[in-house]
C-alpha cells in the first residue's frame, strides 16, 4: 500500500469513530427527533404480586428491584400499589432515607391504608387496598415499606426508580394538592366523616377511596380531591 492511500485509510477511520463517538449510546433511550413523547401509564407494582409482606416468613410478595428494573417512568405516571392495610407506601427522594428505612426523613410522603404497625401486619384477616402515587419528581424516586418499625423494608419491601421527563407534568399534576398528613395512630372514631375504608385514612387528600378498586383496577369512585383526576388512573 503506498503512502498517501494508507493515509487515506486512517483518515477514513478516524472519522468514523468520531462518528460513533457521537451517537446515543445503545439503551439510553434517546427518541429520534420529532418523535412523539410516550403516553402516560399506569404501572402496578410487581405485576400480579403485589405489594405485600408475610410476617410469618417474613418475606415479601414479590421482587421490587427486579420489577423496576424492567420498566420504564416519566413524570405524569402513576404507580399503583395493590396491597393491604398491614403495610405501607412511602415516597421519598432523599436517598439516605431511604437506606435507612426512615419514614421521617426529609422530602418523604406516608401513604397508609391502615396502622403499618405491627398490630395490623400480624391481623388474620387484613382489608385489601389500593394506593395510587403519581410520579411528579423527575430524576430518583424511592419507595418502601416502613411497617414494623421499618422491618418490612429491611426485609426487601422497597425499590427505586428513575423518572425521566417524557410530556412532563399533565395540567392535573403540574399544581399538586398539599401532601399527604401523617398517619393516623388508630382508627377514626365510629360515625366520624372519615370512613376507616378510605385507602391513606389520616393521608388527606391524597388518599385513594377503596370504593375505587373496581374490575378495571382503580376507578374514578377512588379518586380523592387531590387532583388526581379519573383519566389519570384509567390511562391506556
Amino acid at each position: 500500500m503506498s503512502r498517501s492511500t494508507a493515509a487515506t485509510a486512517a483518515v477514513v477511520v478516524a472519522a468514523a469513530v468520531v462518528a460513533a463517538m457521537a451517537m446515543p449510546a445503545a439503551g439510553q433511550g434517546t427518541a429520534p427527533a420529532g418523535s412523539p413523547a410516550p403516553p402516560y401509564k399506569n404501572h402496578t407494582v410487581a405485576g400480579a404480586d403485589g405489594w405485600f409482606f408475610n410476617a410469618t416468613s417474613n418475606t415479601t410478595s414479590g421482587n421490587y428491584s427486579d420489577w423496576a428494573a424492567g420498566e420504564t417512568f416519566y413524570l405524569g405516571d402513576y404507580l399503583i400499589f395493590k396491597t393491604d392495610d398491614s403495610s405501607s407506601v412511602v415516597q421519598t427522594s432523599n436517598a439516605t432515607a431511604y437506606s435507612l428505612c426512615d419514614a421521617e426523613g426529609p422530602e418523604t410522603l406516608i401513604y397508609s391504608p391502615g396502622h403499618g404497625d405491627a398490630a395490623s401486619a400480624s391481623s388474620s384477616s387484613p382489608r385489601a387496598a389500593t394506593i395510587a402515587v403519581p410520579l411528579t419528581e423527575e430524576g430518583a424516586n424511592y419507595f418502601f415499606s416502613d411497617a414494623g418499625d421499618g422491618a418490612q423494608c429491611e426485609e426487601g419491601m422497597r425499590f427505586e426508580i428513575k423518572v425521566a421527563h417524557g410530556r412532563g407534568l399533565p395540567p392535573d399534576l403540574a399544581h399538586p394538592p398539599p401532601p399527604p398528613k401523617p398517619r393516623v395512630l388508630a382508627p377514626p372514631p365510629d360515625g366520624t366523616s372519615m370512613s376507616p375504608g378510605v385507602v391513606g385514612a389520616g393521608v388527606g387528600a391524597a388518599g385513594v377511596g377503596a370504593a375505587g378498586v373496581g374490575a378495571a383496577g382503580v376507578g374514578a369512585a377512588g379518586v380523592g380531591a387531590a387532583g388526581v383526576g379519573a383519566a389519570g388512573l384509567n390511562r391506556n
